[in-house]
């Protein structure tokens, strides 16, 4: 089989040969962020699936811990991969992961669900969950540091963008596949068993990845290194216990956790917004995120072009400065626009819960064994699965909670005693009652297709997307050009995954935690906020620019 070569040119044009190992790195990147996003994208369907044995929200908080677990472990993939890039080659290690990334999410298109075989489903899937964030922790790293190190000086921050699309069109194409698939099967069939093809059609993808992969040469900065014998012997002892430490805890924290949350919170989180706060059917919500994917994903390229005129640090400082400040009203926007009667509802006539504060539960059962029979866990469990927003109020101590819907109180159960499934069983016939009240009140059990105004949704999701290609366009770049060669896939990959995995993986669970805590839909905007702003201090003060740095040690 040929190889596709490519020498590091110092400066000028990338020859036809370094395209090649742009392309070849890129789409095989792009299957490996499909895979992942398989998952993520059919949070709502899988919780039913492998999390029926809890109450709804817990399901769907669950759901998405699953989701995260794959981001928790990430770091740990980069740690293990990272190693190996720095000790036997790029080439080899990226294509191990991706054979672990493809069979993992082949195994979740086969898995029996709950109905099936009890609690065993949701720990296989959890496990399966985690060898993909294993995997992933391997991947990035290889990816960037493989095209960064054939870059000509000058232009890694527009060749690496190319990298950083890979994960926006990965998602793009798993809800491309995903809506295909629904519209083929109907929806009916594919929330039964439809939702497992997208996950069986991976294993066609693993092998046209490891097809390309397998046509690359090594690295020629590696290739260097290892004639010469330089190469690291102990690169986790000179990325973390040395100087080298330092820098990775500023990258950490000065750029890639900040650029994380803008990430989700522009893509996955508007997302789930959509279809969990506002109610917008799945379908038209896929067609609005892939809408602005299309628009936003050329972003990516000018970014990473930018960074090479101006710096990386500026565009990925200003991406989150200005998400931090417009999140708010560019959510409650997104609420105008696309449901505009749960805001006129929630004006005409507010939902509160009067109740005694301390029979008021954070209703979240990682295990599924906590009953949440109070009579305020029935009355807030009942407007949370609605999707109506309130607010808690205090009432005397002992008393029976109720619901005010405007002027209109209803009296919630007293549930004591109840087992899970009969305080389940209550809440449901509390919501029964509720229905009439909320209707007459003006809140939507759905949006009305009729009043999305999908342009207006589209602009400002594209907005959202636009963001998320400043903080990520030039990260790669700026991250590679922070570490010297010999330890490059490890420092780089640690910081990344923390970031990514960590602050930004759990940033749905987070964020709807929040909102399930505190009754109003834009409460768990604060996370992403709050992280954004101290990554702008943080970079702003302590990291710096390295656009003209020469990365060969």
């Amino acid at each position: 089989m040929s190889s596709i070569t490519a020498s590091h040119t110092p400066t000028g044009e990338l020859t036809q040969g370094h395209k090649k190992v742009i392309f070849a790195s890129s789409l095989g990147t792009v299957f490996e962020w499909y895979d992942f996003y398989l998952y993520g994208s059919l949070a709502a369907i899988i919780a039913k699936q492998f999390f029926s044995g809890v109450n709804e929200t817990t399901g769907f908080i669950f759901a998405l811990l699953a989701f995260a677990a794959g981001f928790a472990v990430r770091p740990f993939g980069a740690l293990v991969f990272g190693r190996l890039g720095d000790m036997i080659g790029r080439k080899y290690t990226f294509l191990v992961t991706i054979v672990l990334m493809g069979l993992s999410t082949f195994l979740v298109g086969i898995l029996p669900n709950y109905a099936s075989i009890g609690i065993a489903a949701p720990a296989i899937l959890i496990v399966l969950r985690l060898a993909q964030g294993l995997a992933l922790g391997g991947e990035y790293g290889g990816a960037a540091t493989y095209v960064a190190e054939h870059a000509p000086d000058g232009k890694r921050g527009l060749y690496t963008s190319f990298i950083q699309t890979t994960a926006t069109i990965g998602l793009l194409l798993s809800l491309i596949v995903i809506l295909g698939v629904r519209e083929s099967v109907g929806v009916e069939a594919f929330e039964a068993w439809g939702w497992r093809i997208p996950f069986l059609v991976s294993i066609v993808l693993l092998g046209v990845s490891v097809w390309i992969r397998m046509q690359l040469s090594e690295s020629p900065l590696f290739q260097q290194m290892k004639n010469e014998g330089k190469l690291s012997k102990a690169p986790l002892t000179e990325s973390f216990f040395s100087k080298n430490g330092r820098i990775v805890l500023l990258a950490l924290l000065g750029a890639t956790a900040g650029q994380a949350v803008v990430w989700y919170a522009g893509q996955f989180y508007a997302m789930y917004f959509l279809t969990q706060s506002l109610k917008v059917d799945s379908t038209t919500t896929w067609l609005l995120i892939g809408g602005a994917l299309v628009i936003g994903t050329p972003f990516f390229v000018f970014f990473g072009w930018l960074s090479d005129k101006i710096g990386r640090k500026k565009i990925v400082m200003a991406g989150c400065l200005i998400a931090a400040l417009t999140y708010f009203p560019l959510f409650k926007a997104l609420t105008q626009y696309a449901n505009p009667a749960i805001q006129e509802a929630s004006i005409s006539a507010p939902a509160k819960v009067v109740a005694d504060p301390n029979t008021c539960s954070f209703q979240f059962d990682p295990i599924g064994k906590k009953v949440f029979n109070s009579s305020c866990d029935i009355a807030t469990s009942a407007l949370a699965k609605a999707g109506v927003p309130y607010t808690v109020e205090a009432a005397p101590a002992g008393s029976v909670a109720k619901v005010m819907v405007g002027s209109v109180e209803t009296a919630s159960y007293e549930g004591a005693g109840l087992d899970k499934a009969a305080a389940k069983a209550a809440a449901d016939k509390f919501l029964g009652e509720l229905k009439p009240v909320l209707t007459q009140a003006g809140y939507p059990e759905k949006a009305d297709p009729a009043r999305i105004n999908k342009p207006m949704v589209l602009l400002i999701l594209t907005v959202l997307v636009i963001y998320v290609t400043m903080v990520y366009g030039p990260i790669a770049a700026w991250l590679v050009e922070l570490f010297p060669t010999r330890i490059r896939y490890t420092s780089m990959s640690l910081p990344y995954h923390i970031g990514n995995g960590w602050f930004g993986g759990f940033l749905p669970t987070i964020a709807f935690a929040l909102v399930a805590a505190t009754g109003n839909i834009y409460y768990g905007l604060w996370y992403p906020i709050v992280i954004a702003v101290m990554t702008f201090v943080i970079g702003s003060l302590f990291l710096r620019e390295t656009k003209d740095v020469d990365i060969r040690d």
